[in-house]
């Protein structure tokens, strides 16, 4: 196990000193902090596209985005101690809290950019659902011809309601039965 962890930290070293490396080379002059912002969000934002389906899956719809969110948080958490430590241990870096701090925030900015493009998709779907819902509403009412006024119309056999309410009767022509409908009017 301890082999395991020391190779895994040696990795994580490796990237880190690449990823430095490649900071240096393109001379973005981001600062440690910055790139533990950057790498950390962007991990993180990774890690939701891969265990949100499963999670999703799993839980069949009910609040898997707020599961997805806490488990991975926890990965996050996780990550930014394991780089820090790996940075004290390897001297490749200076193993600071702050870094910690940075990686967690730039996750929670990201998914916070994620969270309001999600929220507006939803509210757009919803807006088109309920438009779908008026339209389909509008298609079931009709207009009485005698006093123009609207009321749904619910088929059912005459013998099954009884109402104190008017009702029109009306005989079904279109099929081979006999069996009389009554349209409700809404008061």
């Amino acid at each position: 196990m301890n082999e395991f962890l020391r190779g895994i930290v040696e990795q994580i070293a490796k990237l880190h000193s690449y990823i430095m490396k490649l900071n240096d080379q393109f001379e973005t002059n981001f600062t440690d902090k910055q790139l533990h912002f950057l790498i950390i969000g962007i991990l993180g934002m990774g890690l939701i596209f891969l265990i949100y389906p499963l999670f999703k899956w799993l839980a069949k719809r009910k609040h898997v985005m707020v599961i997805t969110w806490i488990y991975v948080f926890t990965l996050v958490l996780v990550l930014t101690f394991a780089i820090e430590i790996g940075q004290g241990w390897t001297k490749t870096g200076v193993m600071e809290f702050g870094d910690i701090m940075f990686g967690v925030f730039g996750f929670i900015m990201f998914f916070v950019i994620f969270s309001c493009i999600r929220g507006i998709y939803h509210v757009i779907r919803k807006l088109i659902q309920n438009s779908k819902a008026r339209k389909m509403k509008q298609e079931e009412t009709q207009t009485y011809a005698g006093e123009g006024q609207e009321f749904p119309v619910m088929e059912a056999p005459v013998q099954d309601y009884v109402t104190q309410n008017s009702a029109i009767s009306t005989s079904n022509s279109n099929s081979n039965s006999e069996t009389n409908y009554v349209y409700y009017k809404e008061e």
